[in-house]
């Protein structure tokens, strides 16, 4: 029989940053490991969260101090929430009293689950209306030409590994399939095919 295990995981946001505090809550907690990150809220790359995200198993445990700790932004941490709940992991968020493995934590999880719908119901209504609005003008439905000093500065900001794909999207403006296909074409220019 394998056993269980509890994890907890503290990340600060820059590396002047003190992890002990996160540390003290989650040593309480009896953890069989903890694992910490010192890192800039700015960089996606998040090599213990990966690490975590790779070894924990169903029926063990998560615990975090807060939900700032795990996530950078709202979807970031629904879409870990989902993650780790499709994983059969429970997880605990100590500063906001939740806990997957409760009736109020499975009611809080629903809601997340349905604002994470709701998101993309309206991205789809907005988009559509968008065409409709567009042919009712005479105009050509589909994607509009995105422009190129957009495009340069997406791919700048993604070859720094400094910025999230999500954070460049909202510094440029262009969608995330857009910037995808763009990085995926650069890729394949580099590597001559």
């Amino acid at each position: 029989m394998s056993e269980h295990y509890c994890y907890g995981y503290a990340r600060v946001s820059t590396q002047q940053q003190d992890l002990s505090r996160q540390l003290d809550m989650l040593k309480q907690r009896h953890c069989n490991e903890i694992l910490t990150e010192k890192i800039s809220g700015t960089k996606a790359d998040r090599p213990e969260l990966f690490r975590l995200k790779d070894k924990v198993r169903s029926g063990d445990t998560i615990i975090i101090e807060s939900f700032s700790r795990l996530g950078r932004s709202t979807k970031d941490l629904i879409e870990l929430v989902e993650y780790f709940e499709n994983k059969g992991v429970k997880l605990i968020s100590l500063k906001e009293n939740f806990d997957t493995n409760t009736p109020q934590g499975k009611l809080m999880l629903t809601v997340f689950q349905a604002f994470s719908q709701f998101e993309r119901d309206l991205i789809a209504q907005r988009t559509k209306e968008g065409l409709e609005s567009a042919r009712a003008r005479g105009r050509k439905g589909g994607r509009p030409k995105v422009k190129d000093k957009a495009i340069e500065k997406a791919l700048k900001l993604y070859d720094s590994k400094e910025y999230s794909i999500s954070e460049i999207v909202g510094m440029t403006g262009i969608s995330q399939a857009t910037l995808y296909r763009y990085i995926r074409k650069s890729l394949n220019s580099g590597t001559g095919k």
